[in-house]
Parts: C-alpha cells; sequence; structure tokens
C-alpha cells in the first residue's frame, strides 16, 4: 500500500464535504458531549463516562489511553485546544491509511480492497467476518466505507492506525456490537497466516542462535565451574580444545528445537486460553497465566533435547576429551542413567518461567509507558522503541530468574543423582551468591544481538512471504 506524500487538512475536509466552520462545530459538539457537566474541561472520568455510553468496552483501557494522549500537558485535565489537537492528529492519521487501503482512489473502501490489506498484513478473514466488518462500520448499508464512516469508527481509538490495530479494534468491539443481539465473532484471531508466521519465526530464531552460539556455549561453560573462571581463560580453554568449531557446539539440537518448541508453545496457548479466560480476549494476567502454562508444556516436550544439547557443550570440558557423537551421548544416557535423567532439572526450569514472563511484560509496559511520555510524547512507540524495551525488560526478566538457571544447568550436567535443593545447597556452600551469577555477562551480551536479528530476519521473512 502506498501512501501520499503528504496529507494536509484540506484533504480531510474535502474527503468529508466540511468546511472548516462546520468541522468546528462538530468537534466543540464532541467535546461537549464528554463535558456533560460544562466544566469546559475534560478529566478521566468524563472520559470514561463518555466512552462507556458509547459502548467502548472498559476493560480494554481506551479511556486511559485516550486521556493520556489528549493531556499534552500533563496537569490532569484535558482542555478544548489539546482535545482539538488530538483530533486534528488523528483524523490526519486516519485519511493517510484510508486513501493506503482505497487503492483505486475513488473516496471509499470496498470489501475486496479490505480484504487485500488485511491479507496482506497476515491476517485472513473468510467472506461472513468480512461482511460483518463492512457492516459494521458502513452505517448507510451502501456495501462500501466512506472516509466519514471510517473517521467515526476510529476517531477516539487513541493507538495508532494500523491495519492490524484497527482489526484487533473492531475484533473487540464487535463483542459488544451495537444491536438488538450481540455479535460474537467466531474464531477471529485463528485467521492469521499462523503456519507462515511460525516458519518466519523459526527461521528467525534458528539464524540468530547460530549467531550467538559462541556466547551461549561460553555460558553453559562458566555456569558448570564452580572453581573461579573468567570469561578470557574460558575462552581460550574452548579454542585450545576444539578451535572454532568448539564455540558451536550444540547448536544444530538448539537450532532443531526452534521449530517445536514454538509450534507447541503456540498450539498449547490457544488452547489454554479458553480455559483461563473463556473468551477471546483474556485480558494481561490471563495472557501471562495461559502464556506461562504454554511455556511450560512447550519447555517440557523439548526438554530431552536441551538436557543433551547441554552434556554436549559441557561434556569436553568435565572429561577432557573429544566429544561423543550425538546418537552415542543419547544412548549411554538412557542406558546408565535411564530415561528419567532425560528430565533432570526439570522442575527449576518451569519455576523460572512465570516469574520471568510477569518480570519481562511489567517491565516492557513500563519501558513502553515511560518511552510514550517522555521521549515520544504521547505518540506510539515505534519497532525500534518496542525492541529497545523488549531487550530491557527480557534482560531485566532473564538476570532474576538466572540463578534457576544456574541450578538446571549444574543438574542437567550431572550424572549423578541431585535434587535441585542439594544442588543448590551445594552451590551456596562451595561457591556463595556469586555462584549462581555464573555465565551471566555472556548472557546478557546475547540479548542484544539476539533479539535484533531476530527482528531482521523476521520482518525480511515477513516480506518475502507477503505477509506484511
Amino acid at each position: 500500500m502506498k501512501k501520499p506524500v503528504s496529507v494536509t487538512m484540506d484533504h480531510v475536509l474535502l474527503a468529508l464535504r466540511e468546511t472548516n466552520e462546520e468541522r468546528e462545530i462538530r468537534i466543540r459538539s464532541l467535546f461537549d458531549f464528554f463535558d456533560n457537566s460544562s466544566l469546559g474541561f475534560l478529566d478521566y472520568s468524563q472520559i470514561e463516562k463518555g466512552l462507556a455510553s458509547l459502548q467502548i468496552p472498559p476493560e480494554y483501557k481506551y479511556a486511559r489511553d485516550l486521556f493520556r494522549v489528549c493531556d499534552a500537558n500533563r496537569d490532569g485535565r484535558v482542555d478544548y485546544s489539546e482535545f482539538r489537537r488530538y483530533i486534528d492528529a488523528k483524523e490526519l492519521e486516519l485519511y493517510r491509511i484510508f486513501q493506503a487501503i482505497d487503492v483505486a482512489h475513488n473516496g471509499c473502501i470496498c470489501p475486496e480492497e479490505l480484504w487485500e490489506a488485511l491479507v496482506k498484513a497476515g491476517i485472513e478473514i473468510d467472506d461472513e467476518e468480512l461482511a460483518r466488518f463492512v457492516e459494521h462500520v458502513d452505517k448507510d448499508n451502501n456495501g462500501t466505507i466512506t472516509f466519514e464512516e471510517w473517521r467515526d469508527f476510529l476517531l477516539l481509538y487513541p493507538h495508532e492506525a494500523t491495519i492490524e490495530n484497527i482489526y484487533h479494534h473492531w475484533e473487540r468491539v464487535c463483542l459488544i456490537d451495537i444491536g438488538e443481539q450481540a455479535v460474537i465473532p467466531d474464531g477471529i484471531s485463528q485467521h492469521v497466516k499462523r503456519s507462515r508466521l511460525l516458519l518466519a519465526g523459526g527461521l528467525a530464531g534458528a539464524v540468530s542462535r547460530t549467531a550467538t552460539a559462541p556466547l551461549d556455549r561460553l555460558k553453559v561453560v562458566l555456569q558448570v565451574q564452580r572453581a573461579h573462571a573468567g570469561v578470557v581463560p574460558t575462552v581460550r580453554k574452548i579454542w585450545k580444545e576444539d578451535k572454532l568449531l568448539g564455540f558451536f557446539r550444540g547448536n544444530g539440537l538448539n537450532v532443531m528445537k526452534v521449530a517445536p518448541e514454538s509450534a507447541i508453545k503456540f498450539c498449547a496457548y490457544e488452547m489454554l486460553k479458553p480455559m483461563v479466560g473463556g473468551g477471546e480476549d483474556i485480558g494481561t494476567s490471563g495472557r501471562l497465566l495461559a502464556g506461562g502454562m504454554a511455556g511450560a508444556v512447550a519447555q517440557t516436550a523439548i526438554y530431552p533435547m536441551d538436557l543433551v544439547k547441554t552434556r554436549l557443550q559441557t561434556c569436553c570440558v568435565s572429561e577432557g576429551g573429544k566429544a561423543p557423537k550425538l546418537w552415542r551421548l543419547t544412548r549411554d544416557i538412557w542406558v546408565r542413567e535411564g530415561p528419567r535423567a532425560f528430565y533432570k532439572g526439570l522442575f527449576p526450569s518451569l519455576l523460572g518461567i512465570v516469574p520471568y514472563a510477569g518480570i519481562d511484560l511489567a517491565a516492557y509496559e513500563t519501558l513502553k509507558d515511560l518511552s510514550r511520555t517522555y521521549i515520544l510524547h504521547d505518540t506510539e512507540p515505534g519497532p525500534l522503541i518496542q525492541l529497545s524495551c523488549g531487550m530491557t525488560s527480557g534482560a531485566l526478566g532473564a538476570s532474576c530468574v538466572y540463578p534457576l538457571q544456574v541450578v538446571r544447568t549444574r543438574m542437567q550436567a550431572d550424572s549423578s543423582e541431585t535434587t535441585m535443593k542439594q544442588e543448590f545447597m551445594k552451590t551456596m556452600r562451595g561457591e556463595g551468591v556469586r555462584g549462581f551469577y555464573r555465565g551471566l555477562l555472556p548472557n546478557l551480551l546475547k540479548v542484544v544481538p539476539a533479539a535484533s536479528i531476530t527482528y531482521i530476519v523476521y520482518e525480511a521473512m515477513k516480506k518475502n512471504m507477503a505477509l506484511d
């Protein structure tokens, strides 16, 4: 979709067939609708009540976000000039995306154009749902969407007007559609091109893990060493034993884990969502719970691969010999230690999933809000800001649960029967608190390149696979 080079308010007035005076009256009337107490300004409660009367679901926090976007000077109230500035910016934004979808440039969006825009965004809906979408926005029921109808549908939507956001906005408001009977879309979220997105994500993860494999190997080797060993001596030791290939030992298994782990987590999450929330949008706490449980299911399913990878990465260091063949190592674990050995360290691994996800999510949302307030001045964060917030929150979450990761790795590498408590006490007595943070530096150094490479490859794959 090509966007116009520049859009002015004259374009908007022409599309709405309004004069400046008529537009001023309309905006003042909307302000007065919210300011039903005639205070001359809007506070949060007035915006919340106004949106509630328009049947905007309060659980989606549109009132809070709309108030924050409008309140430019942060004095806790929105005067008319601030409200007017928001309306001006929003109508220009809506006109730009309207023009991008209206490929025929005939002043209206037909169902085919809307469908094409959704498909390019990676969203597929069937004819019935497309008709329902158009019907919800098309107030005069002529089968097309004018800019006036488009504006009325999205004017008070405080977030960035991308086609994905607009689709999810419709998905939400459609749950309490105005009419004699509520319309609940059947499986709207199930129409994204999941197989392609999963493939794109899997390939991005594989490239990212390969690029950061040396740091992963270094981290694991440092984690299992009980005597103090610095990063540089450990790097020299790995180089001396296996040269360059030594830094990529176990990477094959690490890459092989990506696709099944992502697929299992994805499927488990979709299956658990109805159980957790009973609806399509289950809220932040519901997503955290369902995501944590899905992560636990995926982790348990692929855990034997993770254990074999750890043994492969540490056997040379602990035994002083060349790394065995993968199949031979797997067979030896099965014969000497039994099938239960493939799940050593699973408990501390599962124990860290929900705290990590919770810290990561809370930090990410906080950082995004701070960037929106102090850096972007109430505009929505772009991909680079979101990536930076994600890297920082991920590093914070990983650092908080890192002791559990060290205990897990040591249990995986130890061929003897060791419980989590025994491993914990052994580390505490022998090395103190510092022992639980061995290998933290290379682990944190992985965050920036891993996230950046994943993002770049994922976006490139999406474009090549027509998901953008």
